[in-house]
């Protein structure tokens, strides 16, 4: 197990969805609300978004940069999602976050989460974040206006799949009004924080 100088070594959450289902939205709120929790900043090979900021959002590396560190066993875990796009967890990240006596939040992929609850276990609470419905989630990814046709299509694509894995992780939020989603998001920090059971 991965921890800091001082051997402080948080619990982890994992928010896990398929895109456009809400989950950034609610591990911005659990971290607005809560000062022990950290948010884990990926790393990640695609471009950058003009909103997007440098060590906030992502770490944005070059292929070549990326799997340097890859090859130096600098990443947790990693993959690559599409073509010559690659996301990953840096060890450093964890050790920053854990340097600082927080809590451990990730906002990743299904793959990606899958990987990380591996590593780390009963130390980590891993949420499954639903929409109402696929034909939501589709129109939502549509109405963002961000995505070129080919790669709505790769997105699609890649929610249909993902919406099958809701089973493989501890918990399943449906994400369907969103002020109720906060107060239960919210629920399941403090009852894993303070070692109680879920409801």
């Amino acid at each position: 197990m991965l921890s800091d100088n001082n051997g402080f070594v948080g619990k982890v959450f994992i928010f896990t969805a398929p895109s456009g289902a809400g989950k950034t939205t609610i591990v911005k709120h659990l971290l607005s609300k809560y000062n022990f929790l950290g948010f884990s900043v990926s790393a990640t090979t695609r471009t950058r978004r003009e909103y997007e900021v440098e060590g906030k959002d992502y770490y944005f590396l070059s292929i070549e940069e990326f799997k340097s560190k890859a090859t130096a066993g600098e990443f947790i875990e990693w993959e690559e999602v599409y073509e010559n796009q690659f996301y990953g967890t840096l060890k450093s990240e964890v050790a920053r976050i854990w340097g600082e006596k927080k809590h451990l939040v990730f906002d990743i992929d299904v793959k990606g989460a899958e990987n990380i609850k591996r590593v780390f276990g009963d130390k980590c609470m891993s949420v499954f974040v639903r929409p109402p419905s696929v034909d939501t989630l589709i129109q939502r990814l549509i109405n963002r206006n961000t995505e070129t046709p080919e790669s709505l299509i790769k997105r699609i694509n890649k929610i249909k799949r993902e919406m099958t894995f809701e089973n493989s992780f501890d918990i399943v939020l449906v994400n369907d009004l969103l002020e109720v989603s906060f107060v239960e998001a919210e629920h399941i920090v403090e009852t894993f924080i303070y070692g109680l059971p879920i409801q």
